[in-house]
């Protein structure tokens, strides 16, 4: 138990046995999404888990027992725990609302007779869509796979232990640890209370700089899939175009065997073949392609081809075949020094922030909750968000491909504040996060620039090597698009910004700074445009803005957490935009899409109030403020013939 309450308390080793477990290999180079194909199948293993959090004095109870080696119903009480969810808000123990430290998931599945049959057999992998924060797994006792960091996808090649064992039974066992110290990603740090007389012996709490609740669990779908035991590895493909020809560069690796021949058709969205080819390495031309656009930028945004390869591939004396079909956006993206070009044509950001977020399942993905997020989105005007401040679900990101909702994609890197997180012990963790991250978006159209923190201390001298190595490395991962951070430093003393291709820039005037007096926005705000552009000569997004607002308060003159306070600060800070964007400045977000839980605090009740809708995804007076803009905006800069309306395009 972090705070308070019942339960043994953690010694200062906690941090140390998070980190020092032995570790195991990287997985494999590919991270392709499980897809169900005519070689490949898969199964989800979504519902009821077995749940214990470990209460020991040391929270070591599991490892020093040996859970893992037996169903963990056999060594002590287990509750029901779903999954996809996190657990801290699903059962009425307070000791679990804000647990720190180990907890332990377990499932037992049967596998198909089929999985394990054949010469050779198929390839069984296990997958976790993500899980908070440090993962250890054991299938059958037998420990195939470990990770750091909470927001990304983690599998291993179970097949050796699955085919060798008796019957069909699968049973999974999870070690996990949402402890956060200097050098993760979100960092954060474990603080002990010495004085005997105010807590007890070995109290700590969980420090954290971000504001949104630390979250744990398995948060995204687990499941079991099959492959050839040769199979498609990786594809990376990138697009260019011109008027009458789009191409689609690609480049295909292959496991387990040499292939005998690799195939590539692509279809368009009827099933039409409109380009085909050959080989691991190649081009495909496509003649008056079908783009893909951002919504409100064309009639048909969100335009997708399927491309299809195929394998064969020869191992001892079977002739085994894999196929994967990836969806494919033609698109082109550019940066000048006062534009965002997609396709060659200018694209102006009007969106939102948003947090994967939500009463009960907490960062648990939900399906009802994830349309109904979209359908808010095309009725907003919205045609963009940015993943704060983590990657989002693969699924999440499936419909922006398919719905042409621009992404800015962001690490879990918000909350550098301390020196020691910008040491080389975290950089190297950072690095291999921005690798994680690009190996599983580099193919979506919707991604449109990567962001590898929000809100660093980029005002300290350390942060210049830091996030020149890190935007570098991202660079190098992926050269086809621009990368950035968030900051909140000065414009003066950030040592991050001059290796970003756009500046994104948040303020909260007349709320954090001047609270209470609107007057000063237009002034504050110009000269904050003005001293970036002056400086640095690259376009500018104003990537959070915003005020809290509780629903039902109001107060005319507006006053501080009214819904009419909420909407006087989005009005005055419009009518800057609205001068600036006709020179540099390319984009506006609003802090927030919708309230948010953070952890407790005097300046927050039950939760961060900033967003345009309650947590609920009910509409506060800010939400029709900001769709009146936005539906503005489209109809200035779109293409679509005139005029266009909410109704027209979307309901």
């Amino acid at each position: 138990l972090a705070a308070s309450g019942g339960g043994g308390a953690a010694p200062r080793t906690l941090p140390v046995l998070l980190l020092l477990l032995p570790g195991l290999a990287a997985g494999p180079a590919g991270m392709l999404q499980p897809r169900d194909t005519p070689s490949r199948e898969r199964k989800e293993l979504g519902g009821l888990w077995s749940f214990r959090a470990d209460l020991s004095p040391g929270r070591d109870a599991g490892f020093a027992q040996r859970w893992y080696r037996r169903p963990l119903r056999q060594t002590g009480p287990v509750i029901d725990m779903p999954v996809p969810a996190s657990f801290n808000d699903i059962t009425q123990d307070p000791r679990l609302e804000n647990y720190i430290g180990w907890v332990w998931y377990e499932k037992e599945v049967l596998l198909p007779e089929r999985w394990l049959q054949g010469e050779p057999a198929p390839r069984v992998v296990l997958r976790f869509g993500s899980a908070h924060y440090y993962s250890i797994v054991w299938v059958n006792g037998v420990q195939v796979v470990e990770h750091e960091g909470g927001h990304l996808p983690f599998e291993a090649d179970i097949s050796s232990v699955v085919q060798g064992s008796p019957g069909t039974l699968c049973r999974i066992t999870v070690a996990l640890n949402n402890t956060l110290t200097p050098h993760t990603l979100p960092p954060g740090s474990i603080q002990y209370m010495t004085d005997k007389s105010r807590y007890p012996k070995n109290y700590f709490v969980q420090n954290i700089r971000f504001d949104f609740f630390n979250y744990a669990g398995i948060h995204r779908p687990v499941v079991l899939y099959t492959t050839p035991a040769a199979y498609i590895d990786d594809i990376t493909v990138t697009t260019t175009s011109s008027d009458s020809v789009g191409m689609v560069q690609y480049q295909v690796s292959v496991v387990g065997s040499t292939a005998n021949s690799l195939s590539l058709s692509l279809r368009d969205q009827e099933g039409k073949m409109v380009a085909t080819g050959d080989g691991p390495v190649g081009e495909l031309k496509v003649l008056n392609p079908n783009l893909w656009w951002p919504y409100l930028m064309h009639e048909n945004p969100g335009y997708l081809y399927s491309l299809e390869v195929q394998m064969q591939a020869q191992v001892g004396r079977a002739l085994l075949e894999d196929v994967y079909t990836l969806p494919v956006g033609i698109r082109t993206v550019h940066v000048t020094s006062t534009q965002f070009l997609i396709n060659g044509k200018p694209f102006y950001f009007h969106g939102v922030n948003k947090h994967e977020d939500a009463d009960i399942r907490g960062k648990g993905l939900d399906w009802p909750l994830i349309v109904k997020d979209f359908n808010l989105l095309r009725w907003l005007g919205a045609n963009s968000f940015r993943t704060s401040h983590y990657p989002y679900a693969e699924e999440i990101m499936d419909l922006c491909d398919a719905y042409g909702i621009v992404v800015i994609d962001e690490s879990p890197g918000v909350g550098i504040k301390l020196p020691e997180s910008f040491g080389n012990k975290s950089l190297q963790h950072h690095l291999a996060v921005m690798e994680e991250l690009v190996r599983r978006d580099k193919n979506r159209p919707s991604v449109v620039m990567w962001s590898v923190a929000n809100e660093p201390a980029s005002e300290l001298p350390p942060a210049a090597h830091y996030f020149k190595t890190v935007i570098a490395h991202t660079k190098a991962l992926d050269p086809s698009r621009p990368v950035t951070f968030v900051t909140d430093a000065n414009y003066a003393l950030d040592h991050g910004a001059p290796y970003v291709d756009v500046i994104c820039v948040n303020s909260y005037f007349s709320w954090y700074h001047d609270p209470g007096h609107l007057e000063v926005i237009p002034l504050q705000l110009t000269a904050q445009f003005e001293n970036w552009y002056k400086t640095y000569q690259k376009p500018i997004i104003q990537s959070e803005y915003g005020a809290d607002s509780v629903p039902g308060l109001h107060s005319d003159p507006p006053m501080m957490f009214t819904e009419e306070y909420q909407q006087a600060m989005l009005r005055e800070y419009h009518s800057v935009f609205d001068k600036k964007r006709k020179e540099y400045v390319i984009g506006e977000l609003i802090w927030n899409f919708a309230d948010f839980m953070t952890n407790q605090g005097t300046t927050r009740v039950l939760g961060n109030k900033k967003g345009i809708f309650t947590r609920q995804r009910q509409p506060k007076a800010a939400a029709f403020v900001l769709r009146d803009r936005y539906w503005k905006i489209a109809n200035e800069s779109s293409c679509l013939p005139p005029v266009i309306t909410s109704h027209s395009l979307f309901l």
